[in-house]
């Protein structure tokens, strides 16, 4: 009897502390996530313009910070917020890519291909399971 009850102290002390880790985790990726955009908005605004990989940077943190925001509230990865992401840092990458070298090769049809296949995904993901 006595053993059964310090069992579930020391059980309740745990998720005490597990809880405690959790949220303070979701809290610094969340302020690393703030923090790291607003460098990149104070760079873009010091340099006077912001180029479209500017721009789709600050997606990504947008994306990360309601991923956050979702894990937070429900304890569940979203990982169709992922797929996003992935989709948006493709993206500034075949940009990127474009802008410095000026010619169509083999690495912008691969992007691509991974970008359709990231979208087909999302799909796939959201179609309700047929009964």
């Amino acid at each position: 009897m006595q053993y059964s009850h310090i069992k579930q102290q020391i059980d309740d002390i745990g998720s005490l502390l597990f809880e405690a880790f959790h949220y303070l985790a979701l809290f610094v990726i969340g302020a690393s996530i703030v923090w790291s955009a607003l460098f990149t908005y104070i760079d873009m605004f010091s340099q006077r313009h912001a180029s479209i990989s500017d721009i789709l940077l600050l997606f990504i943190y947008l994306e990360l910070g309601a991923m956050v925001g979702i894990y937070f509230k429900t304890n569940t990865m979203p990982v169709r917020c992922l797929i996003y992401i992935a989709i948006t840092a493709l993206s500034r990458l075949l940009i990127a890519d474009i802008q410095s070298h000026h010619q169509a090769d083999n690495g912008i049809l691969w992007v691509s291909i991974a970008i359709l296949l990231l979208a087909i995904s999302t799909r796939v993901i959201r179609k309700p399971a047929a009964e």
